[in-house]
């Protein structure tokens, strides 16, 4: 059964409550979206433990439910 696009956007911002959060279903099917996360929290962070964080927020959902995930991350007004 595929993820819905507001519960990984919940999952996130439940991770990371300062996160701005875009979510883009890119095929249409539910399995495969784009993300943008925005968050002060990843300052001085590489974008690798930025994914990370992001990723430990998905609790273990992506390559299962959740198929394929476009990651973009960042700090705001960078």
């Amino acid at each position: 059964m595929p993820m819905d696009a507001h519960d990984i956007e919940a999952m996130i911002k439940a991770a990371i409550p300062d996160a701005e959060v875009t979510i883009r279903d890119l095929a249409g099917d539910g399995d495969h979206y784009a993300a943008t996360v925005i968050s002060e929290s990843f300052r001085g962070k590489s974008r690798v433990q930025q994914h990370q964080i992001v990723y430990q927020s998905l609790q273990g959902q992506m390559g299962g439910v959740l198929h394929a995930l476009a990651l973009q991350t960042g700090v705001p007004g960078a």
